[in-house]
């Protein structure tokens, strides 16, 4: 056991090395308008099996007390990444009019919302119909 230890040390280190759980995706912390305003979330309509291809092409800006009960149309069912700023929640449901199941994201980083169940089946990915962005 002990001759195990070195290996899994530097296995452990070199997986911590690799950046893949954010990929392309902006940090949280950076979620912010180019005059210091604050963003509440961002939504992508670009996912990969690659983290490094996740949160690209058409972006959504949320800003903090956003309230979409129904998504602009070009939106509606699109989102598949997602980022939250520090100190914000995202609430989404998967019906317009904030109705269906609903699931709330937290500050971070959210590149595959396929790793995210909705019910059973489903997942967040191409689900979301509605949102609430607040901040404290």
């Amino acid at each position: 056991m002990s001759s195990l230890r070195p290996l899994l040390l530097a296995l452990a280190l070199a997986l911590a090395a690799v950046p893949c759980a954010q990929g392309a995706c902006p940090a949280s912390a950076d979620l912010k308008h180019s005059d210091g305003t604050r963003t509440c979330a961002k939504l992508y309509d670009k996912s990969d099996p690659y983290y490094e291809n996740c949160c690209r092409g058409a972006e959504l800006s949320l800003e903090p007390g956003a309230d979409l009960p129904y998504l602009p149309s070009n939106w509606a069912n699109t989102a598949s990444s997602l980022v939250v700023a520090p100190r914000c929640e995202l609430v989404v449901w998967s019906r317009q009019g904030k109705a269906g199941k609903t699931h709330k994201f937290s500050a971070g980083t959210y590149p595959r919302l396929e790793e995210y169940r909705r019910g059973i089946l489903g997942n967040w990915s191409n689900a979301i119909s509605a949102l609430h962005c607040r901040c404290s």
